[in-house]
């Protein structure tokens, strides 16, 4: 079975970056600029696991996130938070918005597609 990723972050350069790592690893890439896009694709598609970033325009990931959560369907759904944030705050904010696990970009290519699989399954 292939796993589905949703990509949310609105730098085009970390979406191709997320596609080429994931794609290359076997994965289905769904992708999003913006966490009212992510919503829109999340609800019509299937997704194994989301990949968020915080900082975007129009709403941004903790939004995203509760927006998810909020959701009854999507209550298990993994959620990883993608960011160049690292302060605690921002960290006890995407816990307690329902992240599932926190990544400082820039990320290391194995390293992430260990955390989905560890996630997933």
């Amino acid at each position: 079975m292939t796993l589905r990723v949703l990509t949310v972050d609105d730098s085009r350069t970390i979406l191709a970056m997320l596609h080429h790592t994931l794609s290359n690893a076997g994965f289905e890439v769904l992708q999003a600029e913006d966490g009212k896009q992510g919503l829109d694709v999340l609800l019509s598609h299937d997704v194994d696991v989301v990949i968020t970033d915080i900082n975007m325009p129009v709403m941004d990931g903790i939004e995203f996130i509760k927006n998810v959560r909020a959701s009854g369907q999507y209550q298990s759904l993994p959620i990883l938070i993608l960011t160049t944030e690292t302060s605690q705050d921002k960290r006890d904010q995407g816990k307690a918005a329902g992240g599932t696990g926190w990544i400082v970009k820039p990320f290391d290519p194995d390293k992430l597609i260990s955390v989905i699989h560890r996630v997933v399954h």
